[in-house]
């Protein structure tokens, strides 16, 4: 079935039963509200979040299965409460919506990037006063995220806060539109400047110097661990927003879930020592969802295949999450 709003949005591969009327909503599952052909559409507009799962992989560079995580992610719901403990709110006493996932191609990339620019650009118009939340996949689609925010949005600039082991800088005539090249595809683009792009997490023997001198050459603003550990997590986003925030109008978030240590995250693709711990990540991503203009994000490159089988990849990404709900809660 079709979605009836989006014709690139598919609804999502399954849903939970939600409990009877007037029963309370403790869990996310019960709380997280798929959009079906029944849904009001104009009261839609209202969500306070949007939801949209991005399954796509073969785009990645390492062997990925990371086109699981928006089914992986949904099943973890069952899992949390809507109650944050940490921060006293609960995430309930706003809408969440459930558009489900873009179509993907079997073998064309291509079209599962157009596809996704296609259905980021909707969402972006529909759900105007929305934050749009995209659970990939791998990294290549947060340039496709971006440009369909772009096209839904052109007299707005936007800039992008990373969280990320890599630089994702690679060359586009080497590597095409993969998930080492997001961010070039943006400059190269123009859709983002480079000096509107802040990397937060870089460490070790994971980059290359020319991705580095390509960065300086750009203007990125990139962080290493080392530093960030120096000055603070909390700190460190917190300056890179504020800088951030007096050159654009919107900023959007992307998570890419190799920036943590692989004692942390073992369900992900090119998984790394040395990489930032769960404690340091939630802070971080807290930390840029408080701020009023950050209106999107995604989590990508989390590979529930490579998971244990309790899955705490899994159920680290469903935290981030809803880590960043909670921090607009806050705002």
């Amino acid at each position: 079935m079709k979605s009836f709003l989006f014709p690139k949005v598919n609804p999502p591969s399954f849903t939970w039963v939600r409990p009877d009327e007037g029963v309370g909503m403790a869990k996310v599952h019960e709380w997280i509200q798929p959009l079906t052909s029944e849904s009001d559409p104009e009261k839609s507009k209202e969500a306070d979040f949007v939801v949209v799962g991005v399954p796509l992989s073969r785009s990645s560079i390492s062997a990925s299965g990371a086109s699981e995580f928006p089914e992986g992610f949904r099943r973890a719901w069952k899992g949390f409460t809507t109650y944050n403990l940490d921060e006293d709110i609960d995430l309930s006493e706003l809408t969440a919506i459930d558009v489900g996932d873009v179509p993907m191609h079997v073998t064309d990339i291509r079209r599962c990037h157009d596809n996704i620019i296609e259905a980021s650009a909707a969402l972006h118009e529909h759900f105007k006063k929305s934050k749009v939340c995209a659970i990939g996949g791998d990294h290549s689609i947060t340039a496709m995220m971006v440009k369909g925010m772009q096209q839904a949005k052109p007299e707005e600039k936007i800039g992008i806060l990373q969280f990320d082991t890599h630089f994702d800088l690679r060359d586009m005539s080497d590597n095409g539109p993969s998930n080492g090249t997001p961010m070039r595809n943006l400059i190269e683009s123009g859709v983002v400047e480079g000096r509107n792009m802040y990397n937060i997490g870089l460490h070790g023997f994971f980059n290359t110097k020319d991705l580095k001198q390509y960065a300086d050459a750009q203007g990125v603003n990139y962080f290493t661990l080392r530093e960030i550990r120096k000055k603070g997590i909390e700190e460190t986003v917190t300056a890179c927003l504020d800088e951030l925030a007096e050159k654009v109008d919107i900023i959007y978030l992307t998570v890419d879930m190799d920036v943590l240590d692989i004692a942390y995250a073992p369900g992900v693709p090119a998984s790394t020592p040395g990489g930032m711990t769960t404690a340091e990540l939630l802070d971080g991503v807290l930390t840029a969802a408080k701020h009023p203009k950050v209106k999107a994000m995604d989590i990508v490159c989390l590979d529930p295949q490579k998971d244990t089988h309790v899955q705490p990849t899994v159920k680290l990404g469903t935290h981030v999450f809803l880590t960043f709900l909670t921090g607009v809660m806050m705002r």
